[in-house]
């Protein structure tokens, strides 16, 4: 078995933990960079900022490259879901709560 395909095999709601992580994980490690870019462009987002805009950036970013991963195909099924509609917006919300244009 691939290393990989064991650590995603561990699911919570049908999304892969593994994955969550990873995502939480690689959005930490460019967050530093994210803001001193966005800084040049003279708009300041703090670095928790970007770690609460994680899923969202994720569900736009997965959009835009035609790939439909279960947390895209839930978000945008109209007919439920809606605790992760709900948290996808909330993280919305609080991720652009301290963002400022200078």
């Amino acid at each position: 078995m691939n290393i990989i395909t064991y650590l995603r095999q561990w699911r919570f709601e049908g999304y892969a933990l593994f994955d969550l992580a990873l995502s939480f994980l690689g959005m930490w490690l460019l967050s530093s960079l994210l803001t001193k870019i966005f800084r040049i462009i003279h708009v300041q987002v703090p670095v928790r900022n970007w770690i609460i805009l994680t899923l969202p950036i994720s569900i736009i970013a997965h959009l835009l490259v035609g790939q439909h991963t279960p947390m895209v195909r839930n978000f945008l099924n109209p007919n439920g879901h809606w605790i992760l509609k709900i948290v996808i917006l909330l993280c919305l919300i609080f991720g652009l709560w301290g963002v400022r244009i200078k």
